[in-house]
């Protein structure tokens, strides 16, 4: 069996390795927790297992569906085995012939009006018309949209950056039959997440997603997803209730909100002043969070943590 070889990156929430003797890279999914780009100083019992294990479930659901994937085998709980692309942060390098690497965007889908894009209405960057309602609608916290949007961003900056469609083919060097199909492969893809996810009780709100090209310029879905950290779930019975119970890391992320924290960040970064340091989380929402991350595989996949 193939063995470790040296650390290649070390994300927010994951270390990435090499494997010797293939062309494999293990992901070591570790218990620390992020939001709003910060890394939290306190970790979560057993999250690194249950993104490994709700990742890893989610891949084999889009093979099944024909959809390419970078997975290979999960070797141990928090562990992950996959194929290996190159991360070129030297985005001048990339070109229209280039091959097996990162897409440099993250994909994000939503289907309800939640978390940032709440923020961005409530701010008036954004509109009721460009999210699909009719004119002088308007929007409500929770309530669906009447077509998917999606959107990207920047992978490999420090703060993620929205991106316009054009912004993203040049920013990318992708066409646009490349960005139509990263749009369609997103769509199929929580196509499979919503039917789950509904079965067991659950409603995706939305989610974000991560692409290679292959050796072939083939797209190839990476990272992970469907996950608590990438994705928002609520609760569907409380939904009908008129209630917001999350089943994803937006419970961290409102806390943070219902704390000040999250404005006193926004506002240094919009004047770009030094960052305030995030606060850690007390043992009882520690606690909490564990819990949560235990049950929302559960409730994902069926199985048992």
């Amino acid at each position: 069996m193939s063995e470790l070889g040296e650390l290649y990156r070390e994300g927010k929430v994951k270390k990435v390795y090499f494997v010797e003797g293939a062309q494999e890279f293990e992901f070591e999914f570790t218990d620390n927790i992020s939001v709003f780009d910060k890394v939290i100083p306190s970790t979560i019992p057993r999250k690194g297992e249950s993104l490994c294990r709700t990742s890893a479930y989610w891949f084999e659901q889009a093979e099944k569906a024909g959809i390419k994937t970078h997975y290979i085998s999960s070797p141990a709980p928090d562990r992950m085995r996959v194929k290996r692309v190159e991360v070129i942060e030297d985005l001048t390098k990339l070109s229209l012939e280039s091959t097996n690497h990162l897409i440099p965007l993250e994909v994000i889908a939503r289907y309800y009006l939640a978390g940032s894009m709440h923020d961005r209405i409530k701010r008036g960057d954004r509109d009721a018309e460009e999210l699909g309602f009719d004119p002088g609608h308007e929007v409500v916290y929770g309530e669906r949209l009447p077509k998917p949007l999606v959107e990207f961003t920047t992978k490999l900056e420090e703060v993620d950056r929205p991106l316009t469609e054009e912004e993203a083919i040049e920013l990318a060097r992708i066409t646009h039959e490349e960005l139509q199909a990263l749009k369609d492969a997103v769509l199929t893809i929580d196509g499979i997440i919503e039917k789950e996810a509904s079965a067991r009780g659950l409603i995706h709100v939305d989610g974000k997603k991560e692409f290679a090209f292959d050796e072939n310029r083939n797209l190839m879905l990476i990272d992970t997803f469907g996950t608590p950290d990438e994705d928002r779930f609520w609760d569907a019975d409380k939904y009908a209730e008129g209630e917001f119970v999350d089943q994803s890391k937006e419970m961290v992320r409102q806390f943070y909100r219902s704390t000040g924290y999250h404005d006193e960040l926004q506002e240094a970064r919009r004047n770009k002043e030094p960052e305030p340091p995030i606060p850690a989380l007390s043992d009882d929402m520690v606690a909490q969070v564990s819990k949560l991350y235990a049950e929302a595989f559960e409730r994902l996949t069926g199985g048992q943590f």
